[in-house]
């Protein structure tokens, strides 16, 4: 290998990054008007929340924004779910339009003088793939780590969700799992509510390498959720999330719920202008 010469299994990642985040031929690093960046269905969402103390999240605020609570208590949410027909930029790209998702974020809000918006923010984002995971780090810095994953859906029920849903990542201890299993009929997350708190957050926040932070929306029609009757969490999780986290992990969740999910438009992230 010639000196200074980028490894041909590197190169071949990160062109194939590129590719998926020029499929329209927008550069995602200099697109500072919000547009629709990625279209795609997020669905069977599972959702599985942690109250924690708020100083173990305050070092992860994204400059700009504070912490969001409800009713007092500070959440992080382990959620994982499928990501279908997913287009970048409107166009399809092929091996790359359905994939497992699996997440740790938190909630914030951002104060401006006409309305408030509320967001989240992640702690850890997984993908099953290397080409997801960098165009996903080259367009908004967000936290992606490509790893095996895999997902198993149970019997379809009546209503059109399964009776079981499970979602896994794989490690060098073996894999990690979350899961849970439905019984309950659907309902709309009442105003109000922790299910309205943690599934009506329509913008992210990330925090960027200058200490800077940028802001993207997210748009979808209110979930539909399902209450669960069992939910499991099992697993390493110290070498994805830290031993703080895991010890949080280890816990039986405070709250879980499966949303269907929906479709959903991501727009193109913006800078958050600070005053000097």
């Amino acid at each position: 290998m010639r000196r200074g010469r980028m490894p041909s299994g590197v190169r071949r990642r990160k062109h194939a990054a590129v590719g998926l985040a020029l499929a329209s031929g927008v550069n995602p690093l200099i697109l500072s008007v919000p547009r629709p960046f990625l279209t795609a269905e997020w669905r069977n969402l599972v959702m599985l929340n942690f109250t924690v103390e708020p100083s173990l999240l305050e070092p992860h605020v994204p400059r700009g924004t504070v912490l969001d609570t409800w009713r007092g208590s500070a959440f992080v949410s382990l959620v994982g779910f499928l990501f279908a027909n997913t287009r970048i930029l409107g166009v399809p790209v092929p091996a790359h339009r359905t994939f497992e998702e699996v997440n740790l974020r938190f909630y914030v809000r951002r104060v401006l003088p006409d309305e408030e918006r509320r967001g989240v923010t992640f702690i850890r984002e997984l993908v099953p793939r290397r080409a997801i995971a960098l165009t996903a780090r080259l367009a908004y810095n967000e936290p992606y780590l490509a790893t095996p994953m895999r997902h198993h859906f149970g019997a379809l029920r009546p209503d059109g969700v399964p009776d079981r849903v499970e979602y896994a990542w794989g490690g060098r201890r073996g894999w990690t799992r979350l899961a849970c299993s439905v019984s309950s009929s659907a309902r709309e997350a009442a105003p109000d509510s922790e299910e309205e708190f943690i599934t009506e957050h329509y913008w992210g926040y990330t925090r960027q390498r200058n200490a800077g932070t940028v802001e993207y929306r997210v748009e979808h029609p209110r979930w539909q959720v399902w209450d669960v009757d069992a939910s499991l969490v099992e697993g390493d999780f110290g070498p994805i999330y830290g031993s703080e986290f895991a010890l949080v992990l280890r816990k039986p969740p405070a709250s879980a719920f499966l949303a269907d999910g929906s479709r959903v438009t991501v727009y193109a992230p913006t800078r958050i202008a600070f005053p000097d």
